[in-house]
């Protein structure tokens, strides 16, 4: 947290910036009002870099435009009807919204847009203290209705409504409570976690696509994980990850097994810990961390208490794969991510064999092959999985898995494992065989590939000759 005065002084470079200087004249010139609020203002007193530029304003999108018109370099009015319009304004892009007092009706999905008539009203109907700042321009007067700056210093989130109006408002400043509280690490105050438990209902009033987009943001902060207690412990995420909730299975006295809910969180934070260290993807990476907190989603519908108090799970990974695919269906993913998470999942244990015994070149191809463009996220995936406190185990699977990264990036070096084909195409198998494209081409192909997998390259030549034995003992029927 810095100083106030420290902040002051970040806020007064920024609105000398050539974007911010720009538009505070453009409006004063219009006789309009305009301020620097929400992030910008509240990420100065936390030290934090500024990445987005927003403003509010009297001005109606109509006025909004005539003013920016002029000094951007583009502009855009996608956000017209919710009062905002985007511009690009000496290199930087800006959002500038007219003065807002939206809320819903309590029937319908979307916000019912009311337009306010005043900087104190806009910042009271905001989602929680710490962003109703403001920073009016040009005269650079900080703005502070509803305490915010107190609670930063204190690291609490608080609505500035009663949470009840607040949520009530919008449902889904119930999930911005737990992403702020991730992404910050601010605890929210007692009566807002009260409010978010008894309110956690009206979540179902929301589009999938703002919940998808708000769960998102949350597992991309730096450390989701008590962002997703938090969600848990409410009751949300009964509502749109019913899931994670459903991993904290009783454990009696006779039948022991780790607990799924606490060790899918550690796998999360590890699989973020990986993500970082090996460098290999843009991260933070989302199906990275969807595949970790949902790769034991499977667990609960396989659980069968065996004799002798053991506990088994068998299959929870191709369970857990259909359960993943349907819930970030309903969550409107893109099916990319639907696909590469539930592949994840469905191959998070195979690497486990490979400890039982030494694997085949075909299996460590057959490994690589499967995991396709997923190999690096599978990497990430299977070594976060650990999670055993015995440390020679740990050492002994850590180990293991080092010694199937070398030899994949050898196989790779001497064949290219990663593009992995037979040595015959399509119309090479039907020239060697004189027959015309159907189902038969397809599996004449997969033999191949097996011969591929399991030999590694034998030459187009030898191939043909073994396509040709195949066929002539293979059963027309």
């Amino acid at each position: 947290m810095q100083s106030v005065a420290a902040a002051l002084d970040r806020l007064g470079e920024l609105a000398a910036s050539p974007t911010v200087s720009t538009l505070a004249s453009a409006f004063e010139a219009a006789g309009h009002e305009v301020a620097l609020v929400g992030g910008p203002v509240r990420d100065a007193f936390l030290g934090r870099p500024t990445n987005d530029l927003d403003f509010t304003t009297d001005a109606t999108p109509d006025e909004i435009l005539a003013v920016v018109k002029p000094i951007a370099e583009v502009h855009w009015d996608i956000g017209r009807a919710f009062g905002t319009i985007g511009a690009k304004v000496a290199g930087e892009t800006v959002e500038i919204t007219t003065y807002r007092a939206d809320s819903y009706d309590g029937a319908s999905r979307k916000p019912e847009v009311v337009f306010g008539t005043s900087l104190d009203e806009d910042l009271t109907r905001r989602d929680f203290t710490v962003n109703a700042l403001a920073l009016r321009l040009p005269r650079l007067e900080l703005v502070d209705p509803s305490g915010g700056i107190d609670d930063l210093i204190a690291k609490v989130l608080r609505t500035p409504a009663p949470p009840e109006v607040s949520f009530g408002d919008d449902p889904l400043r119930m999930l911005r409570a737990a992403r702020f509280s991730a992404q910050l690490g601010f605890e929210v105050e007692h009566a807002t976690r009260e409010a978010m438990t008894a309110l956690a209902p009206e979540i179902d009033r929301i589009s999938a696509e703002r919940v998808r987009d708000e769960l998102s943001k949350l597992l991309l902060t730096a450390a989701p994980r008590g962002g997703i207690r938090l969600l848990v412990e409410s009751g949300l995420a009964e509502r749109v990850l019913p899931e994670i909730p459903a991993l904290r299975l009783e454990v009696d006295e006779h039948h022991h097994h780790k607990d799924v809910y606490e060790h899918s969180l550690t796998v999360l934070d590890q699989a973020i810990d990986y993500e970082l260290a090996r460098g290999k993807l843009d991260s933070p990476d989302l199906i990275v961390r969807l595949a970790a907190l949902l790769h034991d989603i499977g667990k609960p519908a396989t659980r069968r208490l065996e004799p002798g108090g053991v506990v088994s799970f068998h299959h929870h990974d191709l369970v857990g794969a259909k359960l993943a695919k349907k819930r970030l269906r309903a969550l409107r993913f893109d099916n990319d991510t639907i696909n590469a998470v539930s592949r994840l999942i469905e191959l998070h244990l195979r690497f486990f064999g490979y400890t039982d015994g030494a694997w085949s070149d075909s299996a460590v191809r057959r490994y690589v092959r499967d995991a396709g463009d997923q190999l690096e996220r599978l990497h990430i995936l299977t070594r976060a999985d650990v999670t055993t406190r015995n440390r020679r185990k740990a050492d002994r699977l850590g180990f293991a898995y080092d010694d199937l990264e070398e030899r994949i990036a050898k196989l790779a070096e001497e064949e290219e494992i990663a593009a992995v084909r037979p040595e015959l195409d399509g119309a090479e198998i039907m020239a060697a065989l004189g027959i015309r494209p159907g189902p038969v081409v397809g599996e004449a192909y997969r033999f191949l590939l097996d011969v591929r997998l399991d030999e590694g390259p034998i030459g187009a030549d030898a191939a043909r000759e073994r396509l040709l034995a195949w066929w002539a003992q293979r059963d027309p029927a």
